[in-house]
């Protein structure tokens, strides 16, 4: 195995940008192609950011690809579904810009380097039943990539989260999981999922890792062979300090701490702030988010070298912070898993349990307060109106034991995985009546029987009076097609089980206040000359909303490429 070598911080460039998630890569690449010298640095020991360890889907609408395969969208249904979604929050500057680039951006990026993207024709917006929403075309993934191309470099990686994978570090993709839920029901998947385990585990002996990479380390590995080829130097282990400026004002370079100690670097062109927002910095968070500043517990996703830096650098020479978004982050549920020094780690319910039928989710108080098959982003603002009202820190996901066989609950994975070692740490818990779940969670037994009886009656009808689980097209999607009539309900039977949950988030939605060219402007509302600033150190061009899957990493590819573009005009 060839160690990987981190190239030295030259003296200058054209173009320095601080971050190597999509968007860092992004502007880096389109910055090369239209005739500059990038330089990306990176915080961490390994780049890819938190795209590395995303879904890695890419919403973009009037895309290329979804266009060629006959799908019909339009500019004017996409801005009318995110203004209903951003409401009086609605930056059309922003907005208009995504829109009349996101097309050229894609076909830039899927025809001038290696990241190859399919769309996907079925996949609804998450508000499917709202005005301009569409079933399917915006969204966008990745081909699986093979890892191998990267040669040394692929150790230089961002790896899977392990608590993502199976068998000790192989991750699942979009199809994985479809074989892989279905394999003791279909012989077609037991083959997929046979010679899927086999490739990991040859590439285990061979390369000591999985070298199939997956969703958003496909998006990673794809823009990384195309930063190599292109000869741009990606220093990991490389923090921005601070931003340098002349005389005028101008940011023309910034201050790095690498493994040589404190330098700094030229950079001709101007900096780009492309560092991933502030999702790890508690004290940021706790003036943010509004539930935070009220008390409650909140945990991230993302990687731990997500403090801001790159923000706080922008700020201290001037730079405009928004922080009026209807949601300071992108949310989602999380579960606590133990590690072995007693300290915790978030696992996500994204889209794998809360919409199968068979699973609720309740407050201590035994009563439903969400519709479990909305968005996770939905879902978190339920969870959040409650806790709140409840005077609580925490509420519960239950569901029966078919349920939990079948799609797994959280960490617990589906049948063939064991569960025992989750029940045993106390992750899991479970009991043969509701009453005694009740007891072991804190919940109020009575009201929970109630709560069950009531869900299990319309269940078996296939309606949900109380929140429609199960009403529009994206929920369904989520559900389970075998499952009829209603593939989002099934009457919940014993024995039973719950896992406690609470507030995350994949990645913060509130940032740096920026053109339509991505300039970053300062608290006049002026832009400083030659800084730059996208994904999400960005404030997003969502505002706090969160329409479909994908529209982070969207406008991170369609605004690095814009600023590629711009910092070489």
């Amino acid at each position: 195995m060839r160690k990987p070598l981190v190239p030295d911080l030259p003296e200058s460039c054209d173009l320095l940008i601080v971050g190597s998630g999509a968007a860092g890569m992004a502007a880096a690449i389109s910055a090369r192609h239209h005739g500059l010298s990038p330089v990306i640095i990176e915080k961490s020991d390994v780049f890819g950011g938190s795209t590395a360890v995303s879904g890695g889907a890419i919403w973009v609408p009037g895309n290329p690809l979804a266009a060629a395969a006959g799908m019909t969208d339009s500019r004017e249904a996409a801005r009318t579904y995110i203004k209903g979604e951003t409401g009086n929050l609605f930056n059309a500057e922003l907005v208009d810009a995504f829109l009349d680039k996101g097309p050229e951006a894609i076909g830039f990026f899927h025809e001038k380097t290696a990241l190859k993207l399919a769309h996907r024709a079925y996949s609804p917006d998450y508000h499917s039943d709202a005005e301009g929403a569409t079933e399917g075309g915006r969204s966008l993934d990745a081909d699986d990539y093979d890892g191998r191309k990267l040669g040394a470099d692929l150790y230089r990686m961002r790896p899977p989260i392990a608590d993502f994978t199976i068998l000790g570090g192989m991750p699942l993709g979009r199809p994985d999981i479809f074989h892989f839920l279905r394999m003791a029901r279909s012989v077609k998947s037991a083959t997929y999922a046979t010679k899927t385990v086999l490739r990991y585990l040859r590439d285990r002996v061979t390369h000591g890792r999985n070298t199939r990479l997956v969703m958003g380390a496909a998006v990673s590995g794809r823009l990384a062979e195309t930063v190599f080829a292109l000869g741009i130097p990606l220093c990991t282990g490389h923090e921005l300090i601070g931003l340098a400026r002349d005389e005028t004002g101008r940011v023309t370079g910034a201050e790095v701490k690498g493994p040589k100690g404190l330098r700094r670097i030229a950079a001709r062109r101007g900096v780009v702030l492309a560092a991933g927002g502030y999702p790890q910095n508690p004290a940021k968070r706790a003036g943010t988010f509004d539930h935070v500043k009220r008390g409650l517990p909140h945990y991230s996703m993302s990687p731990a070298t997500g403090t801001g830096g790159a923000i706080a650098a922008a700020e201290a020479i001037g730079a405009a912070f928004v922080d009026t978004n209807a949601n300071g982050g992108f949310w989602t549920p999380v579960s606590l898993l133990r590690n072995t020094d007693g300290s915790v780690r978030p696992f996500p319910h994204l889209f794998l349990d809360r919409a199968k039928p068979g699973v609720i989710a309740v407050g201590h108080d035994g009563q439903r307060f969400v519709n479990e098959a909305a968005s996770y982003h939905d879902f978190v603002q339920g969870l959040i109106a409650k806790l709140l009202a409840e005077g609580q820190r925490s509420a519960w996901l239950v569901a029966d034991h078919r349920a939990v066989r079948r799609y797994g609950l959280g960490a617990a994975h589906a049948f063939p995985a064991r569960i025992g070692k989750h029940i045993a740490s106390g992750y899991l818990k479970r009991d043969a009546t509701l009453d005694g779940l009740a007891r072991q969670c804190g919940i109020d037994p009575a009201a929970l029987e109630t709560t069950v009886r009531a869900f299990n009656a319309g269940a078996v009808r296939g309606e949900d009076a109380a929140f429609g689980k199960g009403a529009t097209s994206y929920q369904r999607y989520l559900g389970d097609a075998e499952n009829k009539p209603n593939p989002c309900l099934r009457p919940l039977e014993g024995p039973f089980y719950a896992i406690e949950i609470f507030p995350g988030d994949i990645g913060t939605s509130m940032g740096l206040d920026v053109t339509a060219e991505g300039r970053v402007k300062d608290r006049q509302g002026q832009p400083i000359p030659g800084l730059f600033a996208c994904g999400n150190d960005i404030n997003s061009i969502m505002s706090g909303a969160y329409p479909g899957p994908g529209i982070t990493l969207g406008p991170a590819l369609v605004f690095g490429y814009v600023i590629g573009q711009v910092a070489a005009q």
